[in-house]
């Protein structure tokens, strides 16, 4: 096993945050959130870590149960701009990424931005449009850019795209492409509620919608000062090697037909390093990344036919179940704090 060196600063971290700074803001966001997404605390948690850690977050749920209120939840609690964009079948690249008109006046063309050009972009019902529609997302998702008739513009920072999707089985349904699941950093399940919190919904929005009694609690500047503290925690160079030997871990086992990137291993660690700051800490610990192993991986794996076992009803548990066998079998580091 191998020794792992920890510090509980976050060198490199704004001067103007400060850990108690950090948890402070961050809880505001977690319980601004947690107004309206009631009972589901690890959900509006792995939103706010796609948010601090640059990555952008899958929703895929059945109809009904909080996807799009989650995303709209978390730009409510935000002083920053948000667009939605309804994906059907209809949707043109062009509405998504923007175009070219022609001006009469100054006989040019101008650039007319399309609804991707947020800091947070709410893509509801993403599988519903066209292989060709979902693509317009690619580049403005890895690159943070868009480029129209050979000129490039530049997204608003911080940038993140939520999308929610139904699951395949459901009428009218695109499969995402492996590239495209691959721009997400993670992917979760509402779920249904508990019957507490369903009771309680029923009681609090007969005449009220939550969402209009939300107020921002964070403004886009703190929020860049959240990121950038969350960027600089540590990550001992045994915990990057334990991230990349789960990744290999996939690339090779005999269940799996399509293994992690090396995209999907940086935004494991990447997601760490926030999971680590909303615990508190300026390091990551083995059980940070353990934690986010199936939400980071699950969804960028292709299983084979036999792979899960006969326990296994959908394609998700197979996949969870490998993933799970895979976490079981990796050598952990062993933590030596200083």
């Amino acid at each position: 096993m191998t020794d792992i060196t920890m510090t509980d600063a976050a060198p490199g971290a704004p001067r103007s945050m400060t850990v108690e700074a950090f948890s402070r803001r961050t809880s505001d966001i977690l319980a601004s959130v947690g107004t309206v997404i009631d009972g589901k605390p690890e959900a509006v948690r792995s939103a706010l870590v796609c948010f601090l850690a640059e990555g952008h977050l899958l929703i895929e749920d059945v109809p009904g149960v909080g996807k799009t209120m989650l995303a709209r939840a978390l730009a409510a609690s935000v002083d920053a701009t948000v667009r939605r964009i309804q994906f059907t079948p209809d949707l043109l690249p062009g509405d998504v990424t923007g175009v070219s008109v022609f001006n009469p006046v100054d006989r040019e063309f101008e650039f007319k931005q399309g609804a991707i050009f947020a800091h947070i972009v709410i893509a509801d019902e993403i599988n519903r449009s066209s292989p060709k529609t979902q693509s317009a997302l690619l580049e403005a998702m890895e690159e943070r850019q868009v480029t129209v008739d050979g000129m490039t513009h530049y997204v608003p920072e911080p940038f993140l795209v939520v999308a929610t999707q139904n699951p395949l089985e459901m009428e009218g349904t695109y499969a995402l492409p492996e590239a495209q699941r691959d721009r997400f950093m993670m992917r979760i399940s509402m779920g249904y509620p508990d019957a507490r919190s369903e009771a309680l919904m029923l009681r609090q929005r007969d005449t009220v919608n939550p969402l209009a009694a939300i107020v921002p609690v964070a403004s886009s500047a703190e929020v860049a000062d959240l990121i950038a503290w969350a960027r600089a925690v540590h990550v001992a160079p045994a915990i990057e090697e334990y991230a990349v030997a789960l990744a290999h871990a996939t690339r090779g086992h005999a269940d799996l037909r399509l293994g992690a990137s090396p995209r999907a291993t940086l935004q494991l660690v990447r997601a760490a390093k926030v999971w680590a700051a909303l615990d508190g800490r300026g390091f990551v610990i083995p059980d940070d990344v353990t934690a986010l192993l199936t939400p980071v991986f699950a969804h960028r794996l292709i299983p084979t036919r036999s792979a899960g076992g006969a326990r296994a009803r959908t394609s998700a548990e197979a996949v969870a179940a490998v993933l799970d066998r895979i976490a079981a079998s990796v050598r952990v580091p062993i933590a030596a704090r200083q």
